[in-house]
């Protein structure tokens, strides 16, 4: 199998793990926090597929998190998506407090949906709390011939993550964009990222990996650069990505989120914009364009340092078809998942095989 290109540096080792035991694991987690069947089994999928693509940040390691924020009363377990439409004629998927996966699924089929009706769609998502991979989402929607843009911001008093730019305290969120676009022969053109210059999932990750972050990424509370998760933890802040843009694009989402959408609950608010690409060209059409242009990109000569040069997407796509259905976990991570199974009562469904 191929292990994840982590932007961990890790002191231990890693543990391979089947998907199929690693989700069985997982939903047996979620039940014992108090998630309903379906959600259990979709936000453990969703995890699992997510580790398997090489997004270690957002992988299966996330459930230690739902976890800790279902004890803590900051996410309800019970709570269910739904749509509504305000009296402006606006949908919004309602999260209810609990899980944010499932109901950003719901909100990217929703938005396939009125889009395909009526060529654009645009509605906002709110009260809820993660929302998983958006990549997964993008891509599902450019599948079936769909542009998407999904930005989220808000709830910073809460969320203080990111010194602006120039700045040395946290004030920010991560305010995460994403967009997918039908490709070429090998798929969708997806973006998924941070405006910050590592996403606060991988904080989350080295810390409980015991694993140091790539230098240049956050600053202690006296704003000194460091790698050590635990002073991000201790006022700390991470950097913005791209340094003045990243920051303009998190302002953005900020306003949207918080200024445009309304109060932030749980987590953040979120716009998803979604257009019917073949509205504009016939499917086909698409593609051979989108190829040409990405044929190109791959073809070109690698820096030193470089393999190959990458499209969007891909990389989490070659990841996934290569690790043949296993992934590897951190020993100290997947030391605790196993921990917090047997806390509820849960059994480690095999033994883990190192790496």
């Amino acid at each position: 199998m191929r292990s994840p290109t982590s932007k961990l540096t890790l002191t231990g080792r890693r543990t391979e793990v089947t998907a199929s035991d690693a989700e069985q694991l997982l939903v047996s987690i979620f039940a014992g926090l108090g998630f309903a069947s379906r959600a259990s089994k979709q936000v453990a999928a969703h995890l699992v597929e997510t580790s398997l693509c090489g997004i270690e940040s957002h992988g299966i390691m996330r459930v230690l998190e739902y976890a800790k924020q279902v004890r803590t009363g900051y996410l309800d377990p019970t709570g269910t998506p739904s749509i509504q439409r305000d009296d402006r004629g606006v949908f919004r998927v309602e999260g209810g407090g609990g899980i944010g996966i499932p109901t950003m699924q719901l909100a990217y089929e929703t938005g396939v949906e009125e889009a395909r009706e009526k060529g654009i769609s645009a509605l906002s998502i709110r009260n809820v709390g993660h929302t998983g991979r958006h990549g997964a989402f993008a891509d599902m929607a450019a599948e079936q011939g769909f542009l998407t843009i999904c930005v989220g911001g808000g709830n910073r008093k809460t969320w203080r993550q990111v010194a602006p730019y120039g700045g040395t305290k946290a004030l920010l969120p991560t305010n995460p964009w994403c967009v997918g676009i039908p490709g070429g022969d090998m798929g969708p053109v997806v973006l998924d990222f941070a405006t910050s210059k590592i996403a606060g999932g991988w904080i989350y990750a080295a810390r409980s990996a015991g694993a140091l972050l790539p230098e240049g990424c956050i600053i202690d509370k006296e704003g000194n650069a460091t790698r050590n998760p635990e002073d991000y933890f201790d006022g700390g802040a991470i950097l913005s990505s791209g340094a003045q843009k990243g920051y303009a694009l998190a302002v953005v989402g900020e306003i949207i989120g918080e200024a445009m959408l309304g109060p932030s609950t749980t987590e953040c608010n979120w716009l998803l914009i979604t257009l019917d690409t073949t509205r504009f060209r016939e499917p086909g059409a698409i593609e051979a364009s989108a190829e040409e242009v990405l044929a190109e990109l791959r073809n070109c000569p690698p820096a030193p340092g470089f393999t190959q040069v990458e499209v969007p997407g891909e990389r989490e796509r070659n990841h996934h078809a290569a690790s043949e259905g296993r992934i590897a976990v951190p020993d100290e991570t997947w030391a605790q998942i196993n921990k917090l199974a047997h806390n509820l009562g849960v059994a480690n469904v095999s033994p883990p095989q190192p790496n």
